[in-house]
């Protein structure tokens, strides 16, 4: 468990430090140029395993059971989530809900977090996935705070709509495909 929360840390760390140490961050990028990034790139991917090794390893303590019906809001959220990630792929122009939506990504976190908690009531996955909400929800409002009023992009054609639907159905089919094979069917089971 001790990984798992330094892991959730560490991830919070690094995609604050721009936002709350602006000047802390510009001193790094003035000393180290480019490579500053790469060092933000490894902590975290740093961050990710931890979160993994230390979920994995995690005892299984379980503080609620969730009702079988929530696997199927979990999946409806699920394509839901990557739907709403994809919405921000576009470039300039967004599809409708990159439109709508400022924090499509971010949004997706919220999304895809919450729908794993409805069906995992183990202290670890609480947190897990509620620690990477509440950090969802931070970081909106940090963004919002240090970036003032937000104007949305221009609508991109109906073809990028289709595509997003596509891409977005193929990645469910996979992220099912490797949830089976590890042992966790998405489906039930």
């Amino acid at each position: 468990m001790t990984l798992l929360i330094f892991g959730l840390l560490l991830w919070w760390g690094a995609h604050l430090f721009k936002r709350l140490a602006p000047d802390a961050r510009q001193a790094m990028t003035d000393r180290m140029g480019e490579a500053s990034k790469g060092v933000f790139a490894v902590v975290l991917v740093g961050s990710i395993v931890l979160m993994v090794i230390g979920y994995r390893g995690a005892d299984f303590i379980s503080i609620w059971y969730p009702p079988t019906f929530m696997v199927h809001i979990n999946n409806l959220l699920m394509i839901i989530a990557f739907y709403v990630f994809g919405a921000s792929a576009a470039k300039p122009e967004k599809v409708w809900l990159g439109t709508k939506v400022r924090h499509p990504q971010l949004g997706a976190v919220k999304i895809w977090a919450f729908a794993h908690l409805l069906v995992n009531g183990d202290l670890a996955s609480i947190i897990l996935f509620g620690g990477l909400l509440a950090w969802a929800v931070t970081e909106m409002i940090v963004i919002n705070k240090a970036e003032g009023a937000w104007k949305p992009p221009a609508q991109a054609p109906a073809k990028k709509e289709v595509v997003l639907l596509v891409v977005t159905l193929v990645l469910v089919a996979i992220i099912s495909a490797v949830h089976t094979y590890l042992g966790v069917p998405p489906f039930g089971g």
